[in-house]
């Protein structure tokens, strides 16, 4: 396993985790919002730009929804 895929499997696994646990904390929500834009990192840097879009748009949606939670 490259660096690229190790690092595009912790980005997932943390969107996952942090999505699994969002309704204990807003901080959860937060947490997704950061996995999503590493998600979306990984999409553009393997070329998947598509992929990148979609999870800088979700990275995007969960910072809004992280600020209306207060």
């Amino acid at each position: 396993m490259d660096r690229l895929t190790a690092f595009g499997l912790v980005a997932v696994s943390l969107m996952l985790v942090c999505y699994a646990l969002e309704d204990r904390s807003r901080w959860w929500v937060l947490g997704f919002a950061g996995a999503c834009a590493l998600g979306s990192t990984y999409g553009f840097l393997q070329g998947a730009w598509p992929f990148g879009v979609v999870e800088a748009i979700w990275s995007l949606v969960a910072l809004r929804r992280w600020a209306t939670l207060r």
